[in-house]
């Protein structure tokens, strides 16, 4: 475990990356040492470097891959027409609204050109490039999944460097999302290039369309006139769907002054909780099912079933929440310590932890730099040590 959190933390500090056949190399010989540790008797530090090694070169190579899609410098600031699908629900702003595309086709005065596959778009009420008359005009609802073809302008994506602060382009590093934009329209503009095309509707991305389909429901059900209802509301699809963003100012401002503002975000605490639940309920239908007199209900013992249903269960909870890393790592946890179970085997909290998180480090190298991600870990290795001393 300390391998490879070393060996993703010293890639992550290098200022420039290798060529991708040095990390090709790296790779071949961090697969080499890890066999031979493990046939040594006492692996020791040589398997300790081996894990950095790997991971050093796994985070390398997919940097190095990730980076050759980049956004060319010369089409920054230009004029392209972009047919793509919406990857993501769109996160409705007082300006306008945030969406994001999976870019399938870009045209630069007629010609095509490649740029990233996913891009993060504003699109702004009363967008820039029309007259007088477009200064009303609100961007139209999008749905996740449909297919649109628009007027953009792109940028590479650059965030501030304050000590400390929020790193805005390792954060869309982290989402695949390598360019940054806002849809062109407009009279003028539309004349020229296009009015933006609804292209219809596809079956891509269906976590997506599911939660905001969900999103939506729960803020249609506040009253209009009732500013408590659509404030309740606002906190419920952040907790259901993850959608932060429907939580209002003054609702965040109170959290943080009483110190729960962290229980808005979808952690462990509320991947545990769903799969607990889930647990017991599927564990107590499951044992109804004996007064059927199938052999079934004896192959399939409740506690398996409502383990396995358990964990589903807080799987689909976690996608629809957003799927982030502590919803990540709480899955991996609670997945390990099963099939371990399963096994007939009970492993001590370390090693768990070791597995997990070795296995959010080979998903997501850049995870290391969230202090979630630290957070995390440590509170629960604190949890499992105080679990210990009490026993």
């Amino acid at each position: 475990m300390l391998g490879a959190v070393l060996g993703v933390a010293l890639q992550l500090q290098q200022a420039q990356l290798w060529p991708w056949p040095a990390y090709a190399g790296t790779l071949a010989l961090a697969l080499l040492g890890a066999g031979l540790a493990w046939k040594a008797p006492r692996p020791g530090a040589f398997a300790w470097l081996a894990a950095a090694l790997l991971t050093w070169s796994v985070c390398g190579l997919r940097a190095a891959a990730f980076l050759a899609g980049a956004l060319a410098p010369q089409l920054e600031g230009r004029d392209l027409r972009v047919t793509g699908v919406v990857a993501a629900m769109p996160q409705p702003r007082e300006t306008g609204l945030r969406l994001r595309l999976e870019v399938e086709s870009a045209l630069l005065d007629g010609a095509p050109v490649r740029v990233p596959g996913l891009i993060d778009l504003s699109w702004y009420a009363g967008a820039p490039g029309g007259g007088a008359q477009d200064e009303a005009r609100p961007p139209p609802a999008l749905q996740a999944g449909e297919r649109w073809r628009l007027t953009v302008r792109l940028k590479a994506p650059h965030g501030g460097r304050n000590p400390h602060g929020f790193d805005y382009e390792l954060w869309l590093w982290e989402q695949g999302v390598q360019a940054t934009g806002y849809v062109r329209t407009g009279a003028r503009l539309d004349a020229l290039h296009g009015p933006p095309e609804r292209l219809g509707a596809t079956w891509r991305h269906p976590v997506e369309q599911l939660r905001q389909r969900v999103r939506d429901a729960i803020v249609r059900q506040a009253v209009p006139a009732d500013d408590a209802a659509q404030r309740a509301t606002g906190v419920v699809a952040a907790l259901v769907t993850g959608d932060q963003r429907a939580i209002e100012r003054e609702d965040w401002d109170l959290f943080r002054a009483t110190g729960v503002a962290h229980l808005m975000s979808i952690s462990g605490l509320h991947i545990t909780l769903f799969a607990w639940l889930a647990l017991r309920l599927i564990d107590g239908l499951w044992r109804q099912t004996a007064r059927l007199r199938r052999p079934w209900t004896l192959v399939l013992p409740a506690p398996t079933v409502a383990a396995w249903g358990a964990l589903g269960v807080a799987t689909a909870y976690a996608l629809i929440a957003g799927w982030g890393v502590p919803a990540q790592r709480t899955l991996l946890m609670l997945a390990v310590v099963l099939a371990l179970r399963q096994r007939g085997l009970r492993a001590d909290w370390r090693d768990v932890m070791a597995l997990a998180l070795t296995a959010v480090l080979l998903w997501d190298p850049w995870a290391v730099r969230q202090a979630g991600f630290w957070l995390s870990f440590v509170a629960v290795g604190m949890l499992f040590v105080a679990a210990d001393r009490r026993h």
